[in-house]
């Protein structure tokens, strides 16, 4: 029987290409109320992050043919 896919995770989630896959995420917190943090906040927050170990092991279940 095949695996469903979770799909609010799977729109969520980037899974780069590779033999190494990565699982990267957008930063919280980015919507709205951005005029009070600094520029060097703002700007680190544009880019993607990684996923930590933990939490890759519970993605990898979500989303299985990744």
């Amino acid at each position: 029987m095949k695996l469903k896919t979770h799909k609010s995770t799977a729109k969520k989630v980037k899974v780069t290409k590779g033999k190494k896959k990565k699982f990267l995420t957008k930063h919280a917190g980015q919507d709205h109320f951005n005029a009070r943090e600094t520029g060097k906040v703002s700007r680190r927050k544009r880019r993607s992050q990684d996923l930590s170990k933990s939490d890759v092991k519970n993605i990898k279940r979500l989303i299985p043919y990744s």
